[in-house]
């Protein structure tokens, strides 16, 4: 008897979600033009800022499992040449572009301070402030490359709401023109608006809500990122110390 029961509950609950599912589509679908115009903006705008948000977890898994495993090997290199076999062997990664671009300068650079019979040929503190903007200009590169896109799901997540208000205030001007048609304010003439309203808002929010919520997480990543890569370059700077270079 209870289990009938339940059973009966459950079906009384599918079919009113059924008939609920039901009763939007036909809302959608019986609304004016430009309402359709914009849940379809609204549908286009989630799915463009779900395609960003999977992109670019792929790009920053990828991203930070290769370069901080570079990052971490660099640490216990003993010299510029014992860094350059680890980068070689290294997958490609940020760290590997900037320690490229490094091992670039040098090459491309003659030392400003001559050899004596204590040390080598090294670099000038000029050259050194001009090596520092250089691995600031490829971090800086990087993290441009890393952080494509993202502003726009801050774009998404800021417009979206405004998009859904002009949705609603549409939906209560239906509304509106239900009460003149019907000549009366009861529940017939209002409801249709007022649900077309509802939708429209319930729409940006679904939409905005993720975006915004990406573009913080996001954003946070890339400065963590970011920090990291200035960390590498100052270490790479403090080897070339070491080894007598500078």
């Amino acid at each position: 008897m209870i289990g009938s029961s339940a059973l009966f509950l459950l079906q009384l609950s599918t079919r009113g979600g059924e008939a609920a599912e039901r009763g939007i589509i036909e809302l959608i679908i019986s609304s004016d033009l430009v309402t359709k115009a914009v849940l379809i903006v609204l549908m286009v705008l989630s799915l463009v800022s779900w395609a960003i948000m999977f992109a670019k977890w792929r790009a920053f898994a990828v991203a930070e499992k290769h370069g901080h495993a570079f990052a971490a090997e660099f640490e216990r290199a003993r010299g510029m040449d014992d860094a350059m076999l680890m980068a070689q062997r290294a997958r490609p990664s940020a760290f590997t572009a900037v320690f490229a671009r490094a091992m670039q300068f040098l090459n491309d650079t003659k030392p400003a301070l001559g050899a004596t019979s204590d040390r080598t040929a090294r670099l000038s503190g000029s050259q050194v402030e001009a090596l520092r903007l250089v691995l600031d200009s490829e971090t800086g590169k990087e993290r441009e490359e890393l952080g494509r896109f993202i502003p726009w799901l801050a774009t998404v997540g800021s417009v979206s709401p405004l998009i859904g208000l002009f949705g609603t205030v549409l939906g209560v001007i239906q509304a509106f023109e239900g009460i003149a048609t019907k000549g009366s304010g009861n529940i017939g003439a209002v409801a249709p608006g007022i649900a077309t309203a509802l939708i429209a808002t319930a729409a940006a929010l679904a939409v905005a809500i993720p975006a915004a919520f990406a573009y913080n997480v996001y954003a946070a990543r890339l400065n963590r990122f970011d920090s990291a890569l200035e960390g590498f370059g100052s270490e790479l700077i403090a080897l070339m110390v070491r080894e007598g270079r500078i």
